[in-house]
């Protein structure tokens, strides 16, 4: 575009572009990425001082808004190249940005104390979407795009003008993140967040130069720090004030020195002279290292810290500071070094994310249009519920069975709390995420709470099934938010419970109640829970009164298909188990994270199926197949057949789509007697499957785009929820370290860990204390089984011949 206006042939003649100060000042960078296009827009839109675009063309250069020395003999060709708008940058218009994008959302009633949000009940029907992509925010040649045209048409830049953009609004966004980004372009929430990584695996991230711009000033004495602990010396402050800094080396004699200074109305700062080489003596050795605190040694090791389920404790921070630096830190420094990274990578303190959340919130509904968000606080502004739910998981919903699988888990942060989950199955067997709640605790209120906003999004059908546990509020909230709806409950977290019941026959239990719950007909069933009866007294009156329609699927109302277990539930519990420690905004963006990875590898796996079926559903039905071909298959008429199944016959109606085992009614898929009567037939296999498992409903589930949150600098807020600070919940954290293992169920067997050192249970090799034998023995006493035996040899055999 520049070069366009400036009548250059790019092809030709190569340009370069920079951005200077004033007359006293040598170039400072050359505009060649977001950071730097970032400095300059901040610096252009200042009134008080001119920094004028340097553009370079072959030998040839030439100021923005006027012509150099080295260029008057192009003065003619060039005078009407100035690019308008530009000195006036900051009345560039929002482009993308509605002024009234607050009302659209109904973010000013966001909390309110009872504020549910409205949404359509209209479900989408296949091939259409409720999902619109979001306007992109424009870059540095749209923004020079648009005011140029406005000019050339004779309207002035004011005209144009929808809102004024604040400092940094039209960057290119940066996507917020922890676990996968980059540690320079991972989001924050204020000073203490990551902008720049300073130390990584290669060493440090850029030395001390002249003329070298930090975004702050902690950034810039960083560097320091790890220089100083680089090179072997210790420096002191020799002058701070507001507006500048001098830092020189500890001995009086050395040249040593770095003086920075902070640019006009802006937080960057430039070092303006820098005397690298030392001349204090030889053997001058500091013997405590003073530069590395805390903060510091965050800095140093925050990379490691990037993936949350790495195991990286205090003790390795002090060796790597030793390796590195050759530093001997304490413990404490480096724990607290090792809570500042945290700090750092996960949004600021949990304190400092409860403020960022209202703004975090407004710009996921602002770049995710359609989803739904809600955020209750209490009296004094404290958080008390949170709810989430894409536009994308809300579009997909319709393409899934269903039947939607509840839990709760405990999160392990600061502040406690409870994390809602609300997930289904996809065409594909896969997790797919509905909607996440935040709350105090597992009750009735929070439940309650989490439900009802679950029904106001994703409406109530009729042959709607929801899975959980046996807990009481659950069961509360359940029948009252949808009493329509069919509750079944898990079956494993049932059989935890006979465990603990009938502690005396676990064995029996396991053997018999798994296929009872399991088994489609109800001649089986009658069979299988006889002889579970018969094995462990009392257990038929236990499960009677629990309701045989809630755990069976034999007797089940509604259609379960194949989800009997809160498993998928448990799943993303798992994949979440690290997560659940960040503070509320970090957990919130790393759900998001998540989910968008998860949709765009499975949109992308969808789109690259060539089979009617999914891919999961194409292997159940080519095992099916396999085992259909050895059954006979009896035609009574057009629609009936009799399949003979070993020592049993199945009745298939094709007319009802029914058989007698009740696979092909439940499941929605055909049974392996329906596909004996394909083999002898004219029927197709993939015209008896439900919609719900084609690659249509499968590719449509995941239709929809869950779009990343631009860099905390490229936030627009309406006024109302930039003043807001949202307090954290009132309640009494414990003193000392927090619980992070959960406390295991009602006759759950936790796993136990095996030594691979003495080979028992309950510990491992790193703690094992066990004294292990020089030479084992085996049960017989013989040492050394597994090694040769030497036999005394007999005196009258020393000089046989042996035997080959």
């Amino acid at each position: 575009m520049i070069a366009k206006l400036l009548n250059v042939d790019e092809s030709v003649r190569k340009m370069e572009l920079n951005f200077e100060t004033g007359v006293p000042f040598k170039p400072l960078y050359g505009v060649t990425d977001d950071r730097t296009l970032e400095l300059y827009m901040h610096h252009a839109r200042q009134e008080s001082t001119k920094y004028f675009l340097l553009v370079t063309v072959g030998e040839e250069s030439v100021r923005h808004g006027k012509v150099s020395e080295k260029a008057k003999t192009e003065e003619q060709n060039l005078s009407d190249s100035y690019i308008p708008g530009l000195d006036s940058i900051n009345e560039v218009p929002n482009v993308g940005t509605s002024s009234n994008v607050a009302e659209d959302h109904g973010f000013p009633e966001l909390f309110a104390n009872s504020y549910i949000n409205e949404m359509p009940m209209e479900m989408p029907s296949p091939g259409r979407s409720l999902f619109v992509s979001p306007t992109p925010i424009p870059s540095f040649v749209d923004v020079v795009r648009n005011v140029s045209e406005g000019n050339e048409q004779g309207t002035a830049a004011e005209d144009v003008r929808t809102t004024p953009v604040e400092p940094y609004q039209n960057v290119p966004p940066i996507p917020i993140s922890v676990v996968e980004a980059n540690v320079e372009g991972s989001g924050c929430g204020d000073q203490t967040c990551v902008e720049e990584g300073i130390y990584g695996e290669g060493g440090i991230l850029g030395d001390i130069e002249e003329h070298r711009i930090f975004r702050s000033k902690k950034e810039l004495m960083t560097c320091v720090s790890i220089t100083a602990m680089t090179e072997k010396f210790q420096y002191k402050v020799f002058k701070s004030k507001p507006s500048f800094v001098v830092v020189r080396c500890i001995h009086t004699s050395c040249s040593w020195r770095v003086r920075a200074k902070k640019l006009v109305e802006s937080e960057y700062w430039m070092v303006t002279k820098y005397e690298k080489n030392h001349t204090c003596p030889t053997d001058f050795k500091p013997v405590r290292r003073r530069q590395a605190t805390s903060w510091v040694v965050g800095e140093c090791v925050k990379r490691k810290l990037i993936n949350p389920g790495r195991v990286y404790r205090p003790r390795d921070v002090m060796d790597d500071m030793k390796r590195k630096f050759g530093v001997d830190i304490s413990y404490s420094v480096a724990w607290r070094g090792k809570e500042c990274a945290y700090n750092n990578l996960r949004l600021g303190t949990p304190e400092q994310s409860y403020k960022l959340l209202p703004g975090y919130l407004h710009m996921l509904m602002d770049t995710n249009p359609g989803s739904v968000v809600n955020l209750e606080v209490s009296n004094g502004n404290r958080f008390q519920y949170l709810f989430i739910a894409f536009a994308a998981s809300i579009h997909g919903f319709s393409y899934c069975r269903p039947v939607i699988s509840i839990d709760a888990t405990h999160l392990k942060g600061k502040y406690r709390g409870v994390l809602f989950t609300a997930v289904c199955h996809d065409a594909n067997q896969q997790i797919f995420p509905l909607a996440f709640g935040v709350g105090d605790s597992e009750n009735d209120a929070s439940w309650s709470w989490f439900l009802h906003r679950v029904k106001s999004v994703f409406g109530s059908n009729p042959a709607l099934v929801i899975v959980s546990d046996r807990h009481r509020s659950i069961n509360n909230a359940v029948q009252e938010v949808f009493p329509q709806a069919f509750h079944g409950i898990c079956m494993y977290h049932l059989l935890n419970n006979l465990k603990t019941k009938f502690r005396n026959k676990t064995k029996e239990l396991e053997q018999h109640y798994i296929r009872t719950a399991k088994t489609y007909n109800l001649q089986d069933f009658h069979v299988l829970f006889y002889t579970l009866s018969s094995a462990v007294p009392g257990v038929k009156e236990y499960l009677e009164a629990v309701g045989l329609h809630r755990w069976t699927r034999s007797h089940a109302p509604s259609r379960r298909y194949n989800i009997m277990t809160t498993n998928i539930s448990e799943s993303l519990n798992a994949v979440l188990v690290k997560v659940r420690e960040f503070p509320i905004t970090a957990l919130v963006n790393e759900i998001r994270l998540l989910c968008q990875k998860w949709f765009h590898e499975r949109r992308t796996k969808a789109a690259g199926c060539t089979t009617m079926m999914s891919k999961d559903v194409e292997m159940k039905l080519e095992g099916r197949k396999d085992r259909a071909q050895a059954m006979g298959v009896i035609c009574a008429d057009q629609y009936t057949f009799d399949v003979v199944d070993d020592d049993r016959n199945y009745c298939v109606d094709m007319a009802l789509w029914t058989c007698t085992c009740r696979k092909f009614q439940l499941d929605q898929l055909p049974c392996d007697h329906v596909l004996a009567v394909v083999r002898k037939t004219p029927y197709e296999a993939y015209d008896l499957c439900s919609l719900y498992y084609t690659r249509e409903f499968w590719h449509e589930t995941y239709r929809g785009v869950i779009n990343p949150i631009p860099h905390i600098s490229s936030w627009t807020t309406p006024q109302q929820i930039s003043e807001f600070e949202l307090q954290p919940p009132d309640v009494r954290t414990v003193a000392g370290r927090r619980r992070k293992r959960r406390l295991p169920s009602m006759g759950e067997e936790l796993p136990t860990h095996k030594c691979s050192r003495c080979k028992e249970r309950g510990h491992n090799r790193a703690t094992c204390q066990n004294p292990i034998a020089l030479h084992p023995t085996d049960e017989a006493g013989c040492s050394g089984s597994n090694l040769p035996t030497h036999q005394p040899i007999h005196p009258s055999d020393q000089h046989s011949t042996p035997q080959l």
